[in-house]
């Protein structure tokens, strides 16, 4: 991921240095007073665009929002051939139920941005990755061996991003996907669509059960780490000073049947990881802050070449001033992140928890 995730923040090596102590301390203090596990402020609406299947609508309390739209149409299914016979004539596959990835179309839109530019194209790529990781998502969409259902998702951020908008775009399209709905269908078996004109008779894309759990759609949540603490939702100033920063995608699975085996029935969700992605944050792109053994204006003496500089800069002591972070995430690191998404009672569940007070109408 390019690190022009959002606008440069214009800090100096010493106001980073001190926003890099701060999260570094235990606990880490951030500078809208959050924990670290703790969220922003947001207001969601949902079914909020007429002519659409499905629509919502969050805006976070910094003032960055967004809008989603699904819209659905009948589209005829292309005839798939896996092997052929003795006389070399193709056999249709009979996997009934199976989906294609190419049902679904995602696009992203960001004001200022063309729409291949890097920030757009991989916020869709992370995007469609988590929605279509397990392939459930597809078979959804499957009508008959004939047609299928094509899904059009359109995300729009409505203002300039003040942080990474990726969990801001994921949870509007979480909504918005909790509210698509598609006509009943009234016609059997592999005959052309025929549908009920009374949309209060729809099916939902996900449909909901009140004494169970069910499907919905995933999660993408942003996690950063700084010094071995780590903390959601990073703001803007916040991603300056990130050492690591992860994209963790979480689904939710719907509740074992009866007569299922349960492996742990004392969890609340039955969560699921789907993808993670490593981001690069904009620290790396940060000035660093200059020693006093450096600084001839504090009695120090310069280095002759920009290598014996970078040399002395690595063997200074941490935290003597600000330095960019430099190298990549170690595993045990990457570990724990996605071990404190999915723990019993973690973050994810929170997330969660949270949506299912939206009113879905």
């Amino acid at each position: 991921m390019p690190s022009s995730m959002s606008q440069q923040i214009l800090l100096s090596p010493a106001e980073l240095s001190y926003l890099h102590t701060s999260l570094s301390s235990s606990p880490p203090i951030r500078p809208d007073g959050r924990s670290s596990t703790q969220f922003r402020p947001l207001i969601a609406e949902t079914d909020i665009l007429p002519g659409t299947n499905g629509s919502a609508r969050i805006c976070f309390a910094d003032g960055t929002e967004a809008i989603v739209g699904v819209k659905a149409e009948v589209e005829k299914s292309r005839a798939r051939y896996t092997h052929a016979d003795e006389d070399g004539e193709g056999i249709v596959e009979e996997d009934e139920g199976r989906g294609l990835n190419e049902w679904v179309e995602l696009c992203v839109e960001i004001p200022g941005m063309r729409d291949d530019d890097s920030m757009p194209v991989f916020l869709a790529a992370m995007m469609s990755e988590a929605l279509l990781a397990d392939g459930e998502f597809t078979r959804r969409l499957y009508i008959n061996r004939r047609f299928h259902w094509k899904l059009y998702l359109d995300i729009l951020l409505l203002s300039q991003p003040s942080s990474y908008p990726l969990p801001l775009l994921s949870l509007t399209t979480h909504l918005a996907l909790l509210l698509t709905k598609f006509p009943r269908l009234k016609s059997e078996k592999d005959e052309d669509p025929l549908f009920d004109d009374d949309w209060d008779a729809s099916v939902f894309l996900y449909p909901r059960s009140s004494t169970k759990s069910f499907d919905r759609p995933p999660v993408t949540l942003l996690v950063m780490s700084v010094n071995g603490n780590i903390m959601f939702d990073p703001s803007k100033e916040e991603l300056s000073v990130a050492e690591v920063v992860l994209a963790v995608s979480v689904g939710e699975r719907s509740r074992s049947e009866e007569g299922d085996m349960v492996i742990d029935s004392g969890k609340t969700r039955d969560l699921r990881l789907l993808a993670v992605r490593t981001i690069d944050p904009p620290s790396r792109l940060t000035h660093p802050g200059v020693p006093n053994a450096l600084n001839t204006a504090t009695g120090g003496s310069a280095a002759d070449t920009s290598e014996k500089a970078s040399g002395q800069r690595e063997t200074m002591a941490e935290g003597s001033v600000w330095q960019p972070p430099r190298g990549g995430a170690k595993r045990h690191q990457i570990a724990a992140m996605i071990q404190k998404v999915l723990e019993q009672g973690g973050v994810a569940e929170e997330v969660m928890a949270g949506l299912d007070g939206v009113d879905l109408g």
